[in-house]
Formats: C-alpha cells, sequence, structure tokens
C-alpha cells in the first residue's frame, strides 16, 4: 500500500490510475488502527484497484479537499472522480463493496 506525501503525488496517481481506494488516517487514531488490517488484506485480494494511505496530519490539504471531518474516512475514486465515501469502522464486507465502486 502506498503512502502519499502530498497533493501533487495524489494528482498524478489520479491522472494515471483508474480506480484508487483511499484510506484517510492518522497514527493516533484508535478505530484507523482497527481498520486498517482489514483495508492491508482488501489490498491484496483486489490487485486490480490502487490502494493508498492518507495522513491527515500530513496532508491536510487532501482531507480538506474530500471533506473529511472524521476518521478513519475510507473513499474509492473511479477516473478521477469520487465514487463512494465509508467513515468510521465497518466490516470488510462494506469496505469491499467501496472497493467495488472504484472499479
Amino acid at each position: 500500500m502506498r503512502m502519499i506525501k502530498d497533493e501533487a503525488e495524489f494528482d498524478a496517481l489520479l491522472a494515471e490510475t483508474k480506480s484508487v481506494f483511499v484510506d484517510f488516517y492518522a497514527d493516533w487514531c484508535g478505530p484507523c488502527k482497527m481498520v486498517s488490517p482489514l483495508v492491508e488484506k482488501l489490498s491484496g485480494t483486489n490487485t486490480d484497484v490502487t490502494f493508498v494511505k492518507v495522513n491527515v496530519d500530513d496532508v491536510p490539504e487532501l482531507a480538506q479537499r474530500y471533506g473529511v471531518m472524521s476518521i478513519p474516512t475510507l473513499i474509492a475514486v473511479k477516473n478521477g472522480e469520487l465514487a463512494g465515501t465509508v467513515i468510521g469502522y465497518h466490516p470488510e464486507p462494506e469496505l469491499q463493496a467501496l472497493v467495488d465502486a472504484a472499479r
């Protein structure tokens, strides 16, 4: 899973990749730590979707762009457009549905 360091890196990724799953998180966030293993598992079984993590403390501009008010916020981006959002901890089937929205 790729860590996004700044907006330019994210924008370049969107320009070259059709299906992106984004995990907005923070190191201090308990629910983020709970959802992270599920996202890691999904990234291994959905190889046609690019999975990335964005630390909201390091790249607040991206969090603002997508209206992230609570973390974890997970989004699906398809062809550069927002295709779905899940906020907070959710079970794997719901996260899989979000991954599918990115396709």
